[in-house]
């Protein structure tokens, strides 16, 4: 999952109250442990839990070994924001250095080069467009 920056200012304001990456993605995926998904189509997704809504477009990403996600960012030098899903780490550090810490396998492979973001995951990479209040439809959780 990862963050526009209107996003992570909404995320700031309203759940993580600091500005640290790794403080931000905590309360995220606090809010998404608590919340339920749902599926507006096949682009986008919102996970709620009755006060607040979490609105997500789907990324699009490829199906990657490590050792091939390594030659892909091997020649970057600068700090990206980087995000491995399945153990929930988000940090701003060089990729490479980065995953180093993943353990081998085949993941969904999502880079940006101009907004300097990584996501590395079993599951494909949403993007966060905003945290709202929830509407009507979507306070009653079953």
């Amino acid at each position: 999952m990862l963050l526009t920056r209107h996003a992570r200012e909404r995320l700031v304001k309203r759940l993580a109250k600091r500005r640290k990456l790794e403080r931000v993605y905590t309360e995220l995926w606090d809010f998404l442990d608590r919340s339920r998904k749902i599926e507006v189509n096949e682009r986008v997704v919102i996970f709620t839990d009755g006060t607040k809504s979490l609105v997500c477009a789907r990324l699009d990403c490829e199906r990657l070994s490590l050792n091939e996600i390594m030659e892909r960012v091997g020649s970057i030098k600068g700090t990206y924001e980087c995000v491995f899903f399945d153990e929930r780490i988000a940090k701003e550090t060089v990729p490479r250095k980065f995953l180093e810490r993943i353990p081998d396998g085949t993941y969904c492979f999502y880079i940006n080069r101009e907004k300097r973001s990584l996501y590395v995951g079993s599951e494909p990479p949403l993007l966060v467009i905003t945290l709202r209040p929830a509407k009507k439809s979507e306070r009653n959780v079953n």
